[in-house]
């Protein structure tokens, strides 16, 4: 009688015996999405922030380094043919309307749309939240490494190119490196540039993210807009934007990496109840893990049926 319960408790058990042991699974239920708290996120964000700046603004100016790599850029570019930032940045400038909306763009939305879209990720997507927020973190951070080995003059300050600075010319309030503030950040930390590796975030995330057709050709749009914002403006060469777009190609890396192989839009959109996870072990399978097993259920008989013969040989 006792041999026949035993045999019965491990037939029970051992369907869902795969899903505890396997090794690869296990890992993806450790890093099972959180709920982020928002004291927490809003006090790393203004840290981080406040580092990333602290450490660029700590980068030797190198002028003369800065202005040469500049000529060096402006050489490739015109031997690519594709040196049309010049053009760009007079024919807009000829607009007065135009170039001054586009100054009050690069100084406001770069973190404006930022701040909204970690905004929306922690209101509707929470369960990306930190996946997608590793990223944005993990791209700033290797573009201070780029600031501190190619210092890079932008468009603006080369000699002998003629290029506008749209903020001292129409007097308004465009870059931190321009007029009364240019004291208060890197002038030659112009490679990679961030304007595009935070819009660029910003598109993705609403694509890759968002429902509405409208929402996600705004955020396609977006990263666009900021080009021809940073060109025109003459504030970066259009190499400092493919600088950038390797910064966050880097940072969706990192992330890819930390949640098990799994890029942040693949990451489930909400998180589960910390009473559901229970205390003393890791939270309940989710994902991957759930379809496993569902298939080990299907496919395993009945267990009914395979305890019946033993209920009537033991005289149950």
């Amino acid at each position: 009688m006792g041999e026949t319960t035993v045999k019965s408790l491990e037939r029970r058990t051992t369907p869902s015996s795969p899903i505890v042991t396997d090794g690869r699974f296990a890992r993806l239920r450790a890093r099972a999405p959180r709920r982020p708290r928002i004291w927490f996120e809003i006090l790393l964000i203004a840290v981080s922030y406040w580092t990333y700046s602290l450490i660029r603004n700590a980068v030797p100016e190198q002028k003369a380094q800065a202005l040469q790599n500049a000529d060096w850029i402006w050489q490739v570019e015109s031997s690519l043919g594709l040196a049309f930032e010049h053009a760009v940045n007079h024919a807009v400038n000829s607009v007065t309307w135009l170039i001054v909306s586009m100054n009050y763009y690069y100084a406001t939305l770069h973190f404006v749309v930022t701040i909204g879209v970690l905004v929306w990720l922690y209101r509707w997507q929470p369960g990306r939240y930190a996946g997608f927020r590793t990223v944005l973190f993990a791209t700033t951070g290797v573009a201070l490494v780029g600031y501190y080995l190619y210092p890079l003059a932008p468009p603006r300050l080369m000699n002998g190119q003629n290029f506008v600075d749209t903020v001292l010319v129409h007097h308004t309030w465009g870059s931190m490196a321009s007029g009364n503030l240019k004291h208060m950040s890197n002038q030659y930390a112009a490679m990679p540039s961030m304007h595009i590796g935070w819009s660029l975030w910003c598109g993705l995330t609403i694509f890759l993210l968002a429902k509405a057709p409208w929402a996600r050709i705004l955020g396609l749009l977006y990263p666009a807009a900021t080009l021809v914002v940073i060109v025109a403006t003459a504030n970066h060469f259009w190499l400092d934007a493919v600088g950038g777009m390797i910064c966050l190609a880097f940072g969706f890396g990192i992330s890819y990496v930390w949640n098990g192989s799994r890029l942040p839009h693949k990451l489930p959109r909400l998180v589960e109840p910390a009473t559901a996870r229970g205390h003393g072990g890791p939270p309940p399978a989710t994902g991957a893990d759930t379809e496993r097993a569902q298939d080990a259920e299907r496919s395993a008989p009945s267990r009914d049926a395979e305890d019946a013969p033993e209920r009537v040989s033991s005289g149950r």
